[in-house]
């Protein structure tokens, strides 16, 4: 737990100095592209939250060289591992250069580097057929690179509003940290609470008010982080079921799957085009629209801040039967078939503006409490 708070605290510091110095100066860090199809907000932001979570682990491992030698080895083995990715998102936040294909590339190398120096490569996956491809090294190899950077890439792409990202992999980590230290793997365990303590240093500056944002170094790094720690996880306790890590991650992996399927198929165009149809943006747009008309910088500061929600109790909907039933594959496999149907039938009814009653009910009820209304709806 020490490892937590040292490194929320060397989080919540840094981060506190990037919002007060890079707000006034930061030229190349703003965010003031406010125009695009998934851009929502009013005014320019420092992007570089990834840069307090990154000092906030790297802090929380030095903490390790005092108490746990064997520990910290691997613990800073893994943030080397992750520097790629970093890298390479942070870039992209300072000189918007860096092209997408770019910077799956160096989550691969990432990815290559935790399977060279720590061994973290898929064995087992507990479905048939892709047993058989994971029985040999090349197949492993791949499997474990295109699920890495599939996770990373989602978690960037679920980066949308605030505290949305954040929030779902602080989930994320609890569910991953629980699991270890149920089967008495306190290393990773300590790894995941020194992961959400970082996080949380970026969160509290992040949710509400929007003060700095993840960014692709950010986004890009945790998600590399969540993948590894579940790689491990796998690797090191073999009563954990593979489908435990896939649940965990299914709402960033299912929301990225699916937006290929609904730009490659359905509107027909590159599945890496950007657009501003996804579930949380239809959340922000059709099912908080209570907020439409009202353009003031406060209102839809309020108007991004409360979208996500309900994305978080969406991530729970998979994450809480994971941390439940870790050790039974068939019943995490039924779980993920049940969170598939879920996500899609939520999202047809938004997308045809028949949103279910009870989230239009949450939505009129958040904006009483917000503004101060008590009358009857």
């Amino acid at each position: 737990m020490i490892e937590l708070i040292f490194a929320f605290c060397v989080s919540t510091a840094l981060t506190a100095c990037i919002v007060r110095l890079m707000g006034r100066n930061g030229r190349f860090s703003l965010d003031d592209d406010t125009s695009g199809p998934q851009k929502f907000h009013v005014r320019p932001v420092p992007r570089v939250g990834g840069v307090g979570i990154f000092a906030g682990l790297l802090g929380g491992t030095s903490l390790l060289w005092f108490i746990d030698r064997s520990a910290a080895h691997i613990a800073t083995l893994l943030l080397i591992c992750g520097l790629p990715a970093f890298a390479a998102g942070l870039t992209e936040d300072l000189t918007k250069r860096v092209t997408p294909r770019n910077r799956l590339i160096a989550t691969a190398v990432s990815a290559g580097l935790a399977m060279w120096l720590l061994g973290a490569g898929l064995t087992r996956a507990d479905i048939p057929g892709i047993d058989y491809i994971l029985s040999f090294a090349v197949g492993s190899a791949v499997l474990t690179l295109l699920a890495v950077v599939g996770i990373a890439n989602s978690v960037n792409i679920i980066d949308g509003f605030n505290g949305l990202a954040s929030m779902c992999v602080v989930l994320m980590l609890a569910a991953l940290a629980y699991v270890a230290f149920q089967v008495g793997d306190p290393l990773l365990g300590t790894l995941a609470l020194a992961g959400i303590g970082a996080v949380l240093g970026f969160f509290i500056w992040n949710f509400p008010a929007g003060l700095i944002f993840l960014g692709d170094g950010g986004a890009y790094f945790l998600g590399f982080f969540v993948a590894e720690l579940s790689i491990l996880l796998l690797v090191r306790n073999a009563s954990v079921s593979p489908l435990f890590p896939l649940l965990v991650c299914v709402y960033p992996v299912f929301e990225t799957l699916f937006s290929i399927y609904r730009r490659r198929f359905i509107r027909s165009i590159p599945p890496t085009m950007p657009d501003g149809i996804h579930l949380h943006s239809l959340i922000y747009r059709r099912v908080l629209r209570w907020a439409v008309g009202n353009r003031s910088a406060k209102a839809l500061t309020r108007r991004n801040s409360m979208t996500s929600p309900y994305l978080w109790v969406l991530c729970m909907f998979s994450v809480v039967p994971a941390v439940l039933f870790w050790r039974d594959t068939q019943l995490l496999a039924i779980f993920l078939v049940l969170f598939g149907l879920t996500y899609v039938g939520l999202y047809w009814r938004i997308v045809r503006f028949k949103s279910p009653r009870w989230l239009r009910f949450s939505s009129t009820k958040t904006r009483a409490s917000l503004t101060g209304d008590n009358r009857e709806t």
